[in-house]
């Protein structure tokens, strides 16, 4: 990747978390609902920037709750890219970085790009 490219990354990266919480326009059901089921190691972040099933799970509230903030996010990462000359996938896999680094607490699911998930 040539430091063009990384530093439109990082800026689709720094953008998603600056917009994150009042451009995705989740609510705070949605929010806590995906918290909970992270927290229960349930729903993890994937290396794409989405979030995902670590395990299955019938509870409707919860698959209503992901699908919102996905959407939220598939959003932010196509504004993100048309700024910054980048693809949304690209995008989105920055600010899968972004938050791998910061706000993933211990403990909490992330899918790697390699299709594994892990705990932090």
């Amino acid at each position: 990747m040539d430091r063009r490219n990384f530093l439109a990354l990082a800026a689709a990266g720094a953008a998603f978390l600056v917009a994150s919480a009042p451009a995705l326009a989740q609510t705070a059901e949605a929010k806590a609902a995906v918290d909970a089921a992270k927290a229960a190691g349930v729903v993890g972040e994937q290396a794409d920037g989405y979030l995902a099933f670590v395990k299955p799970s019938s509870d409707g509230a919860v698959k209503a709750a992901v699908a919102e903030i996905n959407s939220g996010r598939a959003q932010i990462y196509r504004e993100a890219a048309a700024r910054n000359g980048v693809t949304p996938e690209a995008a989105g896999a920055s600010a899968f970085e972004t938050v791998i680094r910061g706000r993933l607490k211990p403990g909490e699911y992330f899918r790697s790009p390699g299709g594994a998930w892990a705990q932090k």
